[in-house]
């Protein structure tokens, strides 16, 4: 799986459904004309022929803006992201500091399945009300995803069948399906909404009928007024659901189609087709499969790992392919025979990793003395591989209590972060004088902790202090805007407090900075530059990358050279800029505008920056940290430690 060609398909697909959902609301409008040509000619006004333009455009204005308003509405719910799903579904959020074993294993699988990603961690909820065995993940984009389990797939899932559960949900966020399934619920809804008006309209007509009948002329004319509105209210009733209907057809056969994907996806990044098989066997075991009482239950389907509901008419409208089918897709020779799925009691997730916390390091990725393979590290982006779930065991399992308990608290999510800010080795002075700038622009306790957590991370080795932003990232989505703005300032003033910003401090602020401003304002792929367009930012990035380490402006023209002959073509022609005294907010700002690039261009980039950084043939701390800075912006996902040069 390519993660650059999967999002690329993900746009694709969405533009087919919006189409299909074109054509939908196009007939929407003929049957509201239709239902308005009857309804004239049962209020006594017929017209002659079928086409009337003025009131076929009265018509379509009247359904676009309806559909339109209430499409924007749902959009702008759903874009809210995943924890606001997770909750509106009924859904109670885990705390990191929970000493429920069942509890903990999961949050320990999701956690372990993002670093193997490279992707943020997403909030993680329980939805204790549902008995039936089901999960789902919602967002608009992986900065502010969340993944929901029910209490029943919790109590009678073992560790590998609810590290596959959570691998199929990963998949769903890998290929861009959450922000699909974003834009069907709010087209659907759309669609939706002219049944609502009907309802209102007849729910109306209580009153309406009893004013109408008290007065000789007034009482004639007011019911032929009910029964006009009664028309109105019934067409728009029967239309909306008719219309609604169909797109919940689209919709279905749309999802059903993801799941068997997401299914292959998850025995890809288990390696271990056993827990996906056991979870769907208990699932066609269990009596109340994977159904769900919550109100909101028909709005998810869609999302979730199983039918939340029993569907009908042949399973037309069904969002999952039948139980056996997904089954065979993996297990050929599955006799049939589903499951028992009595409830488990909790075991302690005890078991250790074989890796050791110091072997923690990149899937796929060969790196020899001469030379790295950039292939193969690009190709990593987004995968899985079961040495890279095994490792992100061991990175959770190795990681110092108190530097997962901060990584997990909103109240020392800061203080983690100026910690991780902080130059080591430090001269104790120079530490004083850096402490100090964080109790002015923050507050006294926060430079507290710092300090103690800056003596924590001297446990952790140097190239694993970013990647634990990837579990921190659920703490950060709880800043609120002020705290957001505190933190955001006095990490600015500790990354230029020396006057020199090196790899690290760029890499940490720019992850920080694109974490909380996409939580805020997910970017929307509408917003997409052609490639002519950022010729200039790309030769200022690109031209940043070469300059890092080279030994002198010969080597890094050079270096860039090299690198820009993946854009041979590109015009204008790339140009190698020299170091200058603005170099760093060019680069900055030119960062941000190859962020709305297309994704397949988007991994020419990529490869393009690793080209530079590893032109003498390796790839050392600071450049990893630079690449993994570039890789956050462009929203790919890197292994989460990269092959450093000894």
């Amino acid at each position: 799986m390519d993660f650059f060609e999967a999002q690329a398909r993900a746009k694709k697909r969405s533009g087919r459904l919006v189409l299909l959902f074109i054509l939908a609301v196009a007939g929407t409008i003929a049957a509201t004309y239709g239902a308005a040509l009857l309804i004239l000619r049962l209020a006594g006004q017929p017209r002659a022929g079928l086409l009337h333009p003025d009131l076929l455009g009265a018509v379509a204005g009247f359904t676009l803006l309806v559909c339109g308003v209430a499409c924007a509405y749902k959009l702008a719910l759903l874009r809210a992201g995943g924890p606001a799903v997770a909750e509106h579904a009924g859904g109670r959020r885990v705390h990191p500091g929970t000493t429920d074993l069942r509890e903990r294993t999961l949050l320990n699988v999701v956690e372990e399945m993002a670093l193997a990603s490279g992707l943020p961690a997403p909030a993680v909820y329980i939805l204790p009300d549902e008995q039936g065995i089901n999960a789902f993940a919602a967002g608009y984009s992986p900065a502010d995803a969340a993944v929901a389990v029910t209490e029943g797939a919790l109590a009678r899932l073992d560790r590998d069948e609810l590290q596959g559960v959570v691998a199929h949900e990963f998949s769903h966020i890998l290929n861009g399906d959450m922000r699909l399934n974003t834009r069907l619920s709010a087209l659907v809804f759309g669609i939706l909404a002219l049944s609502v008006i009907g309802r209102v309209v007849l729910r109306s007509l209580r009153h309406a009928r009893v004013s109408g009948s008290s007065s000789g002329r007034g009482g004639k004319g007011g019911g032929g007024i009910v029964v006009l509105a009664l028309a109105v209210g019934l067409s728009l009733l029967i239309i909306g659901y008719i219309g609604h209907l169909f797109g919940r057809l689209i919709q279905a056969a749309v999802s059903r189609q993801r799941e068997y994907l997401a299914d292959a996806a998850a025995v890809q990044f288990t390696r271990n087709p056993s827990g996906i098989t056991g979870a769907l066997k208990k699932l066609g075991g269990s009596a109340l499969a994977g159904r769900m009482e919550s109100a909101t239950a028909g709005e998810i389907s869609h999302f979730c790992f199983a039918q939340n509901f029993r569907a009908s008419l042949g399973g037309l409208f069904a969002t999952h392919p039948p139980l056996d089918e997904r089954i065979r897709a993996i297990e050929p020779t599955f006799d049939g025979r589903y499951l028992a799925a009595p409830a488990r009691q909790p075991a302690r997730d005890s078991a250790r990793p074989t890796v050791a916390v110091s072997s923690f390091a990149a899937p796929h990725v060969a790196a020899t003395a001469s030379r790295i393979d950039i292939a193969a590290l690009i190709s990593a982006a987004g995968q899985f591989s079961a040495a890279g779930v095994q490792a992100g065991r061991a990175f959770i399992e190795g990681l110092p209590d108190s530097l997962r308990a901060a990584a997990h608290d909103p109240a020392s999510i800061a203080a983690l972060a100026y910690a991780l800010c902080l130059p080591r080795p430090v001269a104790p002075d120079r530490l004083d004088t850096l402490l100090a700038l964080v109790a002015d622009r923050a507050d006294p306790a926060a430079a507290r902790r710092t300090k103690e957590l800056h003596e924590a991370l001297d446990a952790l080795p140097p190239a694993h202090r970013l990647p634990l932003l990837q579990v921190a990232t659920p703490a950060l989505r709880e800043l609120g805007p002020a705290a957001c703005a505190t933190l955001l300032d006095t990490l600015d003033a500790l990354v230029h407090a020396d006057g020199t910003v090196i790899p690290h401090e760029f890499a940490l602020q720019k992850i920080i900075a694109r974490t909380l401003g996409l939580v805020s304002r997910p970017r929307d792929a509408v917003h997409v530059l052609a490639p002519r367009d950022v010729a200039s930012e790309l030769s200022i990035a690109l031209s940043a990358a070469a300059r890092l380490q080279a030994s002198d402006e010969a080597a890094a023209a050079r270096a860039f050279a090299r690198a820009a002959m993946e854009f041979n073509g590109l015009q204008p022609p790339l140009a190698y800029h020299p170091a200058g005294p603005a170099t760093l907010d060019a680069l900055d700002t030119a960062l941000e505008h190859l962020a709305h690039t297309p994704a397949p261009f988007r991994k020419r980039i990529l490869t393009a920056f690793a080209t530079a950084l590893t032109a003498d043939g390796g790839l050392s701390l600071p450049e990893a940290d630079l690449l993994r800075a570039f890789a956050a912006v462009l929203d790919c996902p890197l292994p989460p430690v990269l092959p450093v040069s000894p």
